[in-house]
């Protein structure tokens, strides 16, 4: 049985760490906020520890799944001493690309793997252990996490060398800003057309204009809505790491930026813990 310190429980997080127990993991968990690793203990089978280095201790796999890049780059430092060498590293927080280049090259001269593993599929797919995993860095170290993250990943690639897996994440997320701006709009001249909005979604949603966001965000949009998963707060401050490397690589990302602004004017009506489909408050607001 392998050990495994899983280090972040959040939405994702939790249930995440969750599946590896119930594969029979032996898995150590660590949460900056004692309360929530010590719910987590009373959930499932695995113990708690109370700092970084302790949950890393004798583990031979390490899963981080944090807020943002200082939050990794604190956590692994705090970590760090104690890991041991070949164990590898896999980070599902969403961060910049180079900040996993920098973290697989300082670890590799340590003897410890690092694998950049954004995932996508919300705290559902958390939840179901359904999450689209993209993974960046050592193929081999990629393989020696499979089965482990084969727990809670219904899709799990390899895209390519260290932060590839962050940059797929930023193309996740360019994509889903402009569908749901679309379908905001959509649903919006659905409404003030004085359509039925479930029989337009009944028409439209078998055709060309099918998405995940229309099939489970389309409704409770139209309903005003947006308890759901993630939440604005986090898709700015993953399209800021998109825009960031837009402007280093030379892609335009004209409809990214304005839908990121669109989001900013749902920060300040105090919006920044609704889900990402609350854009459209931004039309409906207006009425």
């Amino acid at each position: 049985m392998k050990k495994i310190a899983f280090l972040g429980l959040g939405v994702m997080g939790a249930p995440m760490a969750g599946h590896l127990s119930k594969n029979g993991y032996d898995v150590t968990v660590y949460n900056r906020s004692v309360g929530k690793a010590d719910a987590w203990v009373k959930e499932y089978a695995g113990s708690a520890a109370l700092t970084p280095d302790a949950a890393v201790a004798g583990a031979e796999l390490i899963f981080t799944c944090l807020g943002d890049d200082p939050d990794v780059s604190s956590v692994i430092e705090k970590a760090a001493s104690s890991i041991a060498q070949g164990a590898v590293i896999v980070d599902h927080t969403t961060a910049s690309p180079a900040l996993a280049r920098r973290l697989h090259d300082d670890l590799s001269e340590l003897g410890i793997g690092f694998v950049d593993a954004p995932v996508s599929g919300g705290q559902a797919g958390a939840q179901n252990g359904t999450l689209a995993i993209m993974c960046g860095g050592d193929g081999a170290h990629v393989e020696i996490a499979r089965p482990a993250m084969d727990a809670y990943g219904a899709r799990i690639i390899h895209i390519g060398e260290a932060g590839s897996g962050q940059l797929c994440k930023a193309v996740n997320q360019i994509c889903i800003a402009g569908l749901l701006q679309g379908l905001s709009e959509g649903v919006h001249f659905a409404a003030r057309a004085g359509l039925d909005i479930e029989k337009v979604l009944e028409a439209i949603s078998g055709g060309a204009a099918q998405s995940w966001q229309m099939e489970n965000r389309a409704r409770t949009m139209a309903k005003d809505e947006f308890d759901f998963g993630f939440a604005v707060d986090w898709m700015r401050k993953d399209l800021r790491i998109a825009l960031a490397e837009a402007r280093e690589n030379g892609a335009r990302l004209p409809v990214t930026a304005l839908v990121d602004q669109f989001y900013a004017d749902i920060q300040a009506v105090e919006g920044g813990r609704w889900d990402t489909s609350s854009l459209i408050r931004r039309l409906t607001d207006a009425d």
